[in-house]
């Protein structure tokens, strides 16, 4: 049961007991108020029997002297000088009234006394029809109330999942609406949350740009300058770390214009199958692989996407030389329609990878080796600008699966 309902079963619960307790004494009420006036009118019916009595000796209203049924409490009573009234209980409840005549009797009169009567019945009726009416009254509007303060909930929540998904201008307050309730000052906490973490990502966004920028020029002299060092192995180890340091800066800048999001893709019409077989057999060329360490299987007939063939070609380079240097060849790449899969025979992607997705500056763990955890970061920063999926996974016979789903090819009517 969501909020709305609990609520409002809620406000039903406490609005339909109130109602209760309130008929009840009401009721109660009504018949403690009947139950005086029937002594009253006894009392006064048997002060004018014993009035007539004493002045004519003759009982009147169907009094009765020494009535041999009088109940011992009202006998007792009025043996002690008062004038006093008593009700039976149920069944054939009675009301009596008695007191001492002039000759020392006991004068006393009784009538039926009826628990309900047409006007208990009708108080009765229309109390029950009142309170119903009520409950439902009071259930419709506790539905309409609990479902305004629950819908403007459900507005926090989704500005809270646009927030994690990236949109970090989404407003919560702009969502519940002008109020000052606890609703709207969680609404204010998240846009406060939401704010202070849109300036952390722009200080680390300027601060990863910055940094790329201005290790560019001297890391390019320092690549250049080990290109003229003379042969030898102490010049090989200067090349390849320059090498190494170069690749991390231009991976520096490629993410900080995916950060700045200028990054636009251009697309073209891609027979998917036969491009993915020709990026991986240039990128075996391009990294001197062996023909059975990187295997290539399309699955079905060829499916022709709308897509940037260079930043695919990025992706699966990526996705290839990961799991070449954190996993175990053979890496398999399958195409089928429009996704394709890249599985290697390691020890698998981490769990945090697999349920956050990638994180630059972490590799993951120990046992996956070293790096800088950037890869992967490039290529999720590719298929968001080719409007793709790329899911990270476990392959059903172990090893680390990356599966990037590409759109489909949308068809004019």
């Amino acid at each position: 049961m969501g909020l709305r309902g609990k609520l409002g079963l809620i406000f039903l619960l406490v609005s339909a007991l109130a109602i209760l307790v309130l008929c009840v004494a009401v009721y109660t009420q009504a018949q403690s108020a009947r139950l005086d006036r029937t002594r009253s009118f006894a009392d006064e019916r048997v002060q004018l029997a014993a009035q007539s009595y004493d002045q004519s000796g003759v009982p009147v209203f169907g009094a009765e002297l020494d009535d041999p049924d009088l109940p011992p409490q009202l006998r007792a009573a009025v043996m002690e000088g008062k004038r006093a009234t008593f009700k039976t209980g149920s069944p054939n409840a009675k009301m009596w009234a008695a007191v001492t005549v002039k000759d020392g009797k006991t004068l006393s009169i009784v009538q039926d006394y009826q628990t309900t009567d047409d006007s208990m019945r009708a108080l009765q009726q229309a109390l029950i029809l009142g309170g119903l009416g009520t409950v439902g009254l009071v259930a419709l509007v506790s539905v309409i109330l609990a479902g305004g303060l629950s819908k403007r909930i459900v507005a926090v929540a989704g500005t809270a999942r646009r927030i994690a998904a990236g949109d970090l201008d989404a407003s919560a307050t702009e969502a519940v609406g002008k109020s000052k309730d606890e609703v709207a000052s969680l609404a204010a906490a998240l846009d406060t949350m939401a704010s202070s973490l849109r300036g952390q990502l722009e200080a680390e966004r300027r601060f990863t740009a910055d940094v790329a920028h201005d290790l560019r020029t001297p890391v390019t002299g320092l690549t250049t300058a080990a290109e003229l060092l003379p042969p030898g192995r102490p010049s090989e180890l200067v090349r390849d770390r320059a090498k190494v340091l170069r690749r991390l800066v231009e991976d520096l800048l490629e993410i900080a214009r995916f950060d700045s999001g200028v990054e636009q893709a251009d697309l073209e019409l891609v027979g998917l199958g036969a491009f993915v077989g020709s990026a991986v057999g240039r990128l075996r060329m391009q990294q001197s692989l062996a023909p059975d360490s990187v295997v290539v299987q399309i699955n079905g007939k060829d499916e022709t996407v709308s897509t940037d063939s260079r930043r695919i070609e990025r992706i699966l380079a990526n996705l290839i030389v990961n799991g070449l240097r954190h996993g175990r060849p053979p890496i398999e790449v399958s195409v089928t329609g429009r996704v394709v899969e890249v599985v290697d025979h390691g020890n698998g992607y981490p769990e945090e990878l697999i349920a956050e997705g990638p994180r630059r500056f972490r590799s993951g763990m120990a046992e996956r080796g070293v790096g800088h955890g950037l890869g992967l970061t490039i290529a999720a920063g590719h298929a968001k600008v080719l409007g793709a999926e790329l899911t990270f996974g476990t392959a059903p016979n172990g090893g680390a699966l990356a599966r990037l789903v590409l759109p489909a090819l949308e068809t004019s009517v």
